[in-house]
């Protein structure tokens, strides 16, 4: 059996397509926030869209970031998407002077392209050796930034637009997906069910 998992919710976004993706998968799961937060006991997963500065300012309000910092510190298992991809960094070009969660050595950077957001399918390659039975695919993003990690060995796939860059990173307990695996039907699914293997 899936092991029960902690979903915390920031307030809107992407949590409720990220449910129905859970109850698909049969996932046992309950909703986490400042009213309960979570106490380690089971991995988190944090789905998220909007922008960097708002969500961190929203984080400290309710007293989340300390303690999402202090589980993922401590060792619990921890899945990011989209935004909860993003604050795990030290900052973000999209709102100068407001730190991250400080997780991942990194900074998060604008697409150049012409077209900003990228909003569509788009393909992953696992650019990480030691994680290479991670499948390639097709995956759904809408982004207008994404991730540099300090390291490049924290970096569990890329894609391209423009240029390549870095569309998910996995370094120790953290996994996370710029894209939006809820949504990159089959092929998310599967990406999700390897990551809820690995923590249950």
């Amino acid at each position: 059996m899936t092991r029960e998992i902690d979903l915390v919710d920031i307030g809107g976004g992407n949590i409720g397509s990220v449910r129905r993706c859970l109850n698909r998968l049969e996932v046992p799961f309950r909703a986490v926030g400042a009213d309960n937060p979570p106490d380690g006991s089971r991995p988190l997963i944090l789905p998220g869209v909007g922008a960097f500065g708002a969500v961190m300012n929203h984080l400290r309000d309710i007293g989340l970031d300390d303690v999402v910092r202090k589980l993922v510190k401590g060792g619990t298992p921890y899945l990011g998407i989209c935004i909860g991809m993003q604050i795990l960094f030290d900052s973000s070009e999209e709102s100068e002077g407001i730190p991250g969660l400080g997780l991942i050595p990194g900074t998060v950077v604008r697409f150049k392209s012409p077209k900003v957001p990228q909003i569509g399918w788009n393909f992953i390659e696992s650019d990480n050796g030691a994680s290479s039975s991670w499948p390639s695919g097709y995956v759904y993003f809408v982004n207008s930034y994404f991730p540099k990690p300090d390291e490049e060995r924290a970096i569990l796939y890329k894609s391209n637009y423009a240029g390549p860059f870095c569309a998910a990173v996995q370094t120790g307990n953290i996994t996370a997906f710029q894209f939006h695996p809820e949504k990159s039907g089959e092929f998310g699914e599967v990406l999700l069910k390897r990551w809820l293997e690995s923590v249950s």
